[in-house]
């Protein structure tokens, strides 16, 4: 395995626009079939073209782990049966006015962490903690709420925002059950999650990733 630069819709910002876990990779229709095929190789699994919302937003919009897939309320029936034609796992749409779920939660196979706000909303909190079949807990990075955003997590680690507080990195090691470190992405993005597509066969970053975030990514995520 290896960590391979890439860029989608002309762009670094690679996981605004799509979502992996390992068996599943969500992408917009506009992907041409030569990237689609080098993604597949190098993240495994499957491949469901589908909109968020309307929206290329995959990334932002939607959240998921190797049990569920959280969509926002907005998300259409079609584009929920889109993903539920190749994904046998939990899915489903949560009540929420908070709707850029993939900003607002950090969840891999072991644990979730996810804003207060949210955390707020017993509904949601319960309909989220279903579907993705793990603990789910209050949680900040930099003293924010985007915990989606300023890190990326899998079975193997998380990269976070490079203002990570200590209380912050025992909540995150505690919860998700995994090495934690922090970097940037693009030549110096905070908002790591933003430029990653990693599960635990592969890893891809914005192409414009430095020779040294490359290699905190490389030793936390590629492993």
């Amino acid at each position: 395995m290896a960590v391979h630069a890439f860029d989608l819709m002309g762009s670094p910002n690679i996981g605004v626009y799509a979502l992996t876990t390992n068996s599943l990779t969500i992408l917009p229709f506009e992907i041409s079939s030569t990237k689609v095929k080098k993604m597949k190789d190098r993240l495994g699994g499957e491949i469901v073209f589908t909109t968020i919302g309307e929206t290329r937003l995959v990334g932002v919009l939607a959240v998921a782990n190797s049990n569920g897939i959280i969509l926002p309320h907005f998300a259409s029936d079609e584009e929920e049966e889109a993903i539920k034609l190749v994904w046998k796992g939990n899915t489903a749409r949560i009540q929420s006015k908070r709707t850029a779920l993939g900003n607002l939660i950090l969840a891999n196979d072991h644990g979730a962490i996810a804003s207060a706000n949210l955390i707020r909303e017993k509904a949601a909190l319960k309909k989220i903690r279903d579907v993705l079949d793990v603990e789910i807990v209050s949680g900040e990075i930099a003293g924010l709420p985007y915990v989606g955003s300023f890190a990326t997590a899998t079975n193997k680690g998380v990269l976070a925002h490079p203002m990570l507080k200590n209380s912050e990195r025992q909540v995150l090691r505690d919860v998700l059950k995994v090495p934690v470190d922090v970097g940037t992405i693009n030549g110096g993005i905070p908002f790591v999650s933003s430029g990653v597509l990693a599960n635990e066969h592969g890893v891809l970053i914005g192409s414009p990733t430095t020779g040294p975030e490359i290699m905190i990514i490389t030793n936390l995520l590629d492993s």
